[in-house]
Order: structure tokens, then C-alpha cells, then sequence
């Protein structure tokens, strides 16, 4: 007899608390992305626009302040909106670089272009809208383990600290959920930025090498040692084809190390030549360029067979 379809039901999140909603949202962005600082205003009140907010930085070129919103109801009114973004952008912490408003409810495409509309004449660069099935689906695909313990009532810490430590003793659900860990490690200027445009060729060997470090033993650090999260290891994926793509990719940032090393060797690489030792200048050959950016696009492509997951702050 063949096996009986089975349904996925939608999940109320009309029936959270707004405390559980928000501390929800907050530990969803404390997992997958990353933040030299995320703060929940909202537990406190009094919260100016601002129910989180923080610094997201996969890299020093890439820091952005982001505020975070939540409406926990059927629906987002625009009033609520645009008194949100007037509140934000006038606060203490300065005028938001995006906002994004996650939603507990269904949100209608002119509602959506209004919002927008009115955060980009308020000069906010970017503005994301996420209605309830979108931030569902989110969690189903970066945080499977997470979304199990809310909805199963476990209960969570309620301060910040106390949460992001509560976060890393759970593990992954599964293989796409370590994926997506590593796609947060892999998301910085080192990987992507075109070699000839780095501006911090001083930095380019140190962050692969944490890159490296990251995969192998689980320990995520910035440049400076200090460590980030605690994350799985290659070593535990349980799919076999999985682990050997990763073992793979691996090497190959090794292989973008020696070859670094080599055409610095080779003169491919100049230092700048003034007196400063730790002048972080340096001029690439076309050759040097075209090799590294070569060996990083293949990097990149492997990983995007192993992780096809769209980019975090798409609306």
C-alpha cells in the first residue's frame, strides 16, 4: 500500500505572544547571519521603531546597521509602518542603512511597495518586507532545529546573551541546515570581492585561514581571535556526497593560500614599498588577478552545487 501524503501545516504565529514572536525573530537572525552586534530592544519597551538592532559584518567592507521590526498580527498596517521607520530613523542609534519588518501575517504586494516606497524617501537604502509563510519558510531552510523548539514549547532564555548561548548547544537539524552555517563563513570580501579591487591584500591570507579553521574544527573567529560562534565542522555532515564535496572545497582554499603565497614569491604580488611594515597595500599582476579570481569562482560555484539557498536579505 503506498505511504500516505503528508502535510506541513502553516504556523500560527498570530497565536505567539509578542515577547515570544520577537524573541523568535531575534534568535533567527542571531543563527544565521552574522552581527558584530545585535541588540533586542523590544524586551525592554520603550523601543523607538527598533524591536532589534544590530551591525550585520561578514566583513569590515560589508558592515551595514540593520533594524528589525516585528508585527505579530494578521496584518501590517502602513500607519504602524511608517510610525516604525519615523521612530528608527530619528533614535539615538542613527538612521538604519536597511529595515526590514517580519511580519505575522499575510502581506499584500501594495502593501509591500508602499512600505518601501516610504523608507526609500526617508533615504533608507534598503527595505525588506517578510510576510509569515516567507519567514516560515526561512526558518524550515536555516534554522530547522531552531523552529522545532519554539513550536514544541521549549522554553528559551529571555536575555540576549543567555539566548545566543542557548543557540549553539542546539545542534543543526541537518545537512542543509549545516550548509547554511557555512555559507555564513564563506560570505566575505576574501571569497567574493574581484582580487584587483581588495583593499586589504594584508588581510586576504588571514581570513582564508579562518575560513579553513572555521570548516575543520567548528571554532569561528574574526582576524583578531575573537571567536564568533560555535558552529558544526565539515566532519558533521552526515551525507557522504555532501562531506566530500566539503572536503573538497577545502582543499581548494588551501590551494588559494599556496597559490597566494607563490605569486607573492613570484613578484605577481607587489607590496606597496613605503616604510610603514604593516602597510596592507599591495598591486596584483593581470595574471595574479585572473588566477585568483579563477580559483574563487570555482570555489564558490562548488559550494553553490552544495548550497543553493538564496541570498538572507532578499524581501
Amino acid at each position: 500500500m503506498a505511504n500516505p501524503t503528508r502535510s506541513v501545516r502553516p504556523i500560527h504565529f498570530e497565536d505567539f505572544g509578542w515577547d515570544e514572536f520577537e524573541r523568535l525573530v531575534f534568535a533567527y537572525h542571531l543563527r544565521t547571519e552574522q552581527w558584530s552586534t545585535l541588540e533586542w530592544y523590544g524586551q525592554l519597551g520603550g523601543d523607538l521603531g527598533r524591536d532589534i538592532f544590530g551591525v550585520r559584518e561578514a566583513d569590515r567592507a560589508r558592515s551595514a546597521s540593520v533594524c528589525i521590526q516585528c508585527v505579530d498580527r494578521r496584518r501590517l498596517p502602513f500607519a504602524k509602518a511608517a510610525a516604525c521607520i519615523d521612530a528608527a530613523c530619528a533614535a539615538p542609534t542613527g538612521k538604519p542603512d536597511e529595515f526590514r519588518f517580519v511580519c505575522g501575517g499575510a502581506v499584500s504586494s501594495k502593501m509591500r511597495d508602499r512600505v518601501r516606497q516610504y523608507a526609500f524617501g526617508k533615504q533608507v537604502q534598503r527595505c525588506d518586507v517578510w510576510s509569515a509563510p516567507e519567514f516560515e519558510e526561512r526558518l524550515r531552510r536555516d534554522a530547522e532545529s531552531l523552529l522545532k523548539r519554539f513550536v514544541d514549547g521549549v522554553p528559551f532564555p529571555d536575555g540576549p546573551a543567555e539566548l545566543q548561548a542557548a543557540l549553539e548547544a542546539i545542534p543543526p537539524a541537518d545537512d542543509r541546515e549545516i550548509l547554511s552555517l557555512f555559507a555564513r563563513v564563506l560570505d566575505r570580501p576574501a571569497i567574493w570581492t574581484p582580487f584587483h579591487a581588495e583593499a586589504n591584500l594584508g588581510d586576504f591570507d588571514t581570513a582564508v585561514a579562518d575560513t579553513i579553521q572555521a570548516l575543520n574544527t567548528n571554532v569561528w573567529q574574526t582576524r583578531e581571535g575573537k571567536t564568533i560562534a560555535r558552529i558544526p565542522s565539515r566532519h558533521d555532515l552526515r551525507d557522504p556526497g555532501a562531506k566530500a564535496e566539503m572536503d573538497a572545497l577545502t582543499r581548494m582554499l588551501s590551494g588559494l593560500r599556496s597559490a597566494y603565497a607563490r605569486l607573492v614569491r613570484e613578484g605577481e604580488i607587489r607590496r606597496c614599498g613605503c616604510e610603514r611594515a604593516d602597510c596592507p597595500v599591495a598591486f596584483p599582476s593581470r595574471r595574479a588577478a585572473e588566477e585568483m579570481d579563477r580559483r574563487r569562482g570555482e570555489i564558490r560555484a562548488g559550494f553553490a552545487r552544495l548550497y543553493p539557498g538564496p541570498d538572507h536579505g532578499t524581501s
